[in-house]
């Protein structure tokens, strides 16, 4: 069993979906978490109650992670109240889904500030009180099969994820003598993002064809699990690495 006791998380992005799978899991095994949102507020506090719920200390902080002041703004607010970080989720993703050929500038910039940029702006922000962490300290970020598959209205989201994936590898370089970056690929999860990808529903029907782990299908939870291994110290040794949790989907052509 993973015992995250005694240390800090922050999870971006943990108002729904994986990230509030992910923020509730590190919970699960000990850990205090740092609740991010930009505009689900009522949503981030109905986490933090129930990681409250568990017996953990959780803070909720509004940033835009696109944005390096909200980024530093909340570092420092985490070195000032809790003093210590042991673990950073880069989960909080954008870009929309539209064609390449509709796709203006500043869908550019959103998405790929948002989905890549801010691993840079939360491990810079972050690596002073990383460095100090209880063990190893611990980046993951979160990617998808878009990064390397071509899919319909997802090209801005895609592209920006194979940046995050290369960021990651090379940010490694920097701070792997006292920070893990790893990366989880997650496979297609019934989330209200994914429910809005043009033809969700035929993907989603697709699964059971696809997957070589029998009729289950990939949850919020799974993702979660292996963004939880990645946090433990049971992974001090995986570096630079991409963990792809899809129930074998991605092997498939």
């Amino acid at each position: 069993m993973i015992n995250l006791t005694g240390r800090v998380a922050l999870a971006t992005g943990s108002s729904r979906g994986i990230g509030r799978a992910c923020a509730e899991r590190l919970a699960d095994a000990g850990a205090d978490v740092v609740i991010n949102y930009i505009t689900s507020k009522n949503a981030a506090e109905e986490v933090a109650q129930s990681i409250a719920a568990k017996g953990r200390n959780c803070y909720v902080v509004k940033a835009d992670v696109s944005e390096k002041d909200d980024v530093e703004s909340l570092a420092d607010f985490i070195k000032r109240e809790i003093g210590q970080l042991d673990i950073v989720v880069s989960n909080a993703a954008t870009g929309g889904f539209r064609p390449l050929l509709n796709t203006s500038e500043n869908n550019f910039r959103a998405a790929f500030n948002t989905n890549a940029l801010s691993l840079i702006y939360l491990v810079q922000a972050t690596y002073p009180l990383l460095q100090k962490a209880k063990g190893r300290g611990k980046v993951i970020g979160l990617s998808s099969h878009g990064a390397e598959a071509a899919i319909p209205w997802y090209g801005l989201i895609g592209a920006s994820k194979a940046a995050l994936e290369s960021i990651a590898r090379h940010i490694t370089l920097e701070v792997g003598e006292h920070v893990n970056v790893n990366i989880v690929k997650a496979g297609l999860v019934d989330t209200d993002s994914t429910r809005r990808i043009p033809n969700s529903q035929e993907m989603f029907d697709s699964r059971s064809a696809r997957s070589i782990v029998g009729a289950r299908f990939l949850t919020a939870k799974d993702v979660a699990d292996a963004v939880l291994f990645l946090s433990s110290p049971l992974s001090d040794l995986v570096q630079g690495q991409i963990l792809t949790v899809d129930g074998g989907e991605g092997i498939h052509p």
